[in-house]
Parts: C-alpha cells; structure tokens; sequence
C-alpha cells in the first residue's frame, strides 16, 4: 500500500528509550500488564488486574479517582514514584523495539517506535472510525498529566510480503536473545527486541518512507496524539506517538466486531420497537451456535443479534424505506450497508431512540463479557459480526470513517512492555 500523489514522504518511526519495567523489582513480567485500556472487559477487570500485582499498568492506564484531574494526578504521581522506586528504568540506548506475539498457530510480529503525527493530514495515516469525544479528552487529561505514551496504538501497512526491507530487519533480530519473554494469563506469548544498530534502523526509515498505514486499533489515543501535539508550538517529542507497525502481508491481522450493551433499553422493549421494520426470529443457542447463525445471515445482508433475557434474537431484513429515510446519502455504498451503520442510524437514532452516551451504551470486545452484563443490568446485548478488513481499507482509502467502534483488529499489543516517556 503505497501512499497517494498528494503525500510528500510516508511513515516515519524514531527509535526512543523504551521505558520497561526492571523483572527484579515486579511480581513477573506477566503480572504488571494489561489488554489495552478499553478491553479490560470482565465484570472484576480492574480488580483482578490491580490484585495481580501493585505494579501493574491499569495503575497507570485506567487510575481509580473521581474526577478526570484527580485521575491524571494520580496516574502522574504512581508513575514518578515507579521511577524513584526503580519498579520502572530507560533503556540506555535509543531503539526500535521488535515485539512478538504468538498463540498456537497465530503469530504476529511487529516494529513499536515514536511515529512522526504530521504526515496524519497528508493521508499517510489512515483512520477508518469516528471517536468519542469524551474518551479523546479522558485520554489527553491522562498523558498530558503523565507525560508519556503509556500503551502503543496498533497500525497496519502492507508491504510486499517478502523479506526484504523492514521485514528482514524484523526478522533477522528475532534470530537474537529478547531482552524479555513471558506468557500473559490468555495463552499468548510475548518477546521483545530492541534494534539499535544504525545501518538496520537506516534499512527500516528507507521502507516506510513510501509506506501508509491503516489504524486498526487505537483511534482515540490517535486523536490524543494530534490533540497533544497541536497545544505545543514548539517542535517536540509531543510531535510522535508511540505506535506497534504491522506488515500485514507477511503477519495478517484478525478483524473482529465489537458489541454494545445497551444498560436501560430491555430485550421486550428493543424487540417490540423492531415490529414492522425488521425480521426478527429467535435461534437456538448456547452462544457459539447463536454466533454461527448470525455469521450466515450476515452473508446475505445486514444481521445483528440480540440477547440479554436468556434467548438469542436473529435480527435481519430491514425495510428499504427506514434505511432510505434514517441512512445519510452523501457516503459510498459500502458505507450504508454497514451493520453499524443501520444499528446507529436506525436502531439506535430512529427506533430505540437511545443516545450514544456512556451511560446509555457500553462498547465491549468479548462477547460472552457483553452478554453476561446485558443480563446482570437487565439490558439489551447486541452482537454483532466482524466487516472484512478489504472493506475497512477501501473506506479508509476513500477519506471515509466507519461509525465509532466498528471494528476490533487483533491481536492488541500487551499495555505496560514498553513505554514512552515524553520529558
């Protein structure tokens, strides 16, 4: 994926001194890390995270206080006090890092670095969802208070699959010993490298430099990033981002969907609400086969699943006329055939008349997670199945965001292997 004519240079990723935690001073590796901040799902998360060790990173990622500022200032003190303490150190030397996930079949290698954000308007880095604005502003409060990229976003590009480049950079250095290893409680496996060596970092800026790059995960801390860097005039470290690259050509991404639990709309009522404007049918479950049913159906058009009171609802064929009237018409067609487009357009905004607001809607990656909270809140889980990652890119080429939460790209960086520090 080469970048458009508009584009003067492609990606640029800066070594940086990784910021780690010292194995000596913490429980184990496995013990101080985190899903990233938005995928700390289960009901007990934050304490089952906080309780794995007093070291771990949701202290710093998702801190306990009642206001945003209390927020900041403790994550802010925690991390100054890691410092002194030596839990946390620098890594002498400046580098890009090579971390590798594995789980059975799956594997996944990649480059974390500081990325340049000012090529973001030249079409270098490439969007494809909108964001909320509450998160971008928690978000900024807490690294404008840390001052540090406390987790990497996760970007895509493609290269030409072969080991040349980037790529046989990446894959030479993981021939060498890691500077860590350890296996987090879901079964994966994580290493990671650091590249220091000036003729190989010379070989990966000459790569990128004509590369683009698709975000697959981490909108919001990518609007934090060009929140940040534009309250700086003077040039800066605030003027990169920490960031996980992926070449998808060679380490192919999982896409999945990403659920909603709506906490004051009951199953009885979504279901009514849909009478004379949808099919609505119940399917067998337990939850896999109920999953499988809505898979097929959305291979022959829109297809949501609603559960919460015990049944699973297959939700499909709605009428023309709503989406013609709830639907926007000044985006491509792909656009308006989006499951969450007719969920946001028309469910959501015209039938159930719920407002995408925090307390009305929680955005949740692990389906079994969402269903078990509809249930406990006596609310409406909608389950929803993953937009191929072709559409995506095809979007996301065309200058055209999805609605917000569309789509979930895995696996996710572990939070807290490697840190940015931005003083």
């Amino acid at each position: 994926m080469t970048t458009t004519g508009t584009a003067e240079h492609g990606l640029r990723l800066i070594p940086f001194h990784g910021l780690r935690y010292v194995p000596e001073r913490v429980g184990s590796l496995a013990a101080v890390t985190s899903p990233p901040y938005d995928v700390v799902v289960r009901p007990d998360g934050l304490n089952h995270l906080e309780s794995a060790d007093p070291h771990n990173i949701v202290r710093l990622i998702l801190p306990q206080a009642d206001t945003p500022e209390a927020r900041g200032a403790q994550a802010a003190r925690t991390l100054r006090d890691w410092l002194a303490e030596g839990v946390l150190s620098p890594d002498p030397r400046p580098a890009l890092y090579v971390y590798e996930q594995r789980k059975g079949d799956l594997l996944q290698r990649g480059l974390i670095g500081a990325l340049a954000l000012s090529p973001a308007a030249e079409g270098i880095v490439l969007p494809h969802e909108d964001v909320m604005p509450h998160v971008v502003a928690d978000r900024a409060g807490l690294m404008r208070a840390t001052a540090a990229n406390l987790e990497p976003l996760l970007l895509t590009y493609l290269g030409e699959g072969t080991r040349t480049g980037a790529a046989a950079v990446v894959e030479g250095t993981v021939a060498r010993e890691p500077l860590l290893a350890t296996t987090t409680e879901d079964g994966f496996q994580h290493r990671l490298w650091s590249i220091t060596d000036p003729a190989e970092l010379a070989v990966v800026t000459a790569d990128l430099d004509h590369r683009q790059a698709l975000i697959a995960d981490g909108h919001h801390r990518w609007a934090t990033y060009l929140r940040l860097q534009s309250e700086h005039s003077e040039p800066g470290a605030w003027d990169y981002g920490l960031v996980l690259l992926v070449d998808t050509a060679r380490y192919p991404l999982q896409v999945r969907a990403i659920h909603r639990m709506l906490r004051r709309l009951p199953v009885a009522e979504a279901l009514a609400a849909l009478d004379g404007s949808f099919r609505v049918r119940t399917v067998e479950g337990p939850l896999p086969r109920a999953m499988a049913a809505l898979a097929e159906a959305a291979e022959r058009g829109n297809a949501l699943l609603l559960t919460g009171d015990g049944s699973f609802h297959l939700v499909t064929d709605p009428d023309p006329e709503l989406l013609d009237r709830t639907i926007r018409r000044d985006r491509p067609e792909a656009w308006r055939r989006l499951d969450a487009t007719v969920l946001h357009a028309a469910l959501l905004d015209h039938l159930w008349q719920v407002p995408d607001e925090p307390e009305q809607i929680t955005y949740i990656h692990d389906t079994a997670a969402t269903v078990e909270m509809a249930e406990r809140h006596g609310g409406t889980a909608v389950l929803m199945h993953p937009v191929r990652e072709e559409v995506v890119r095809d979007l996301a080429r065309q200058g055209v965001t999805m609605p917000r939460k569309s789509t979930s790209f895995g696996p996710k960086p572990a939070t807290g292997l490697v840190l940015r520090a931005l003083d």
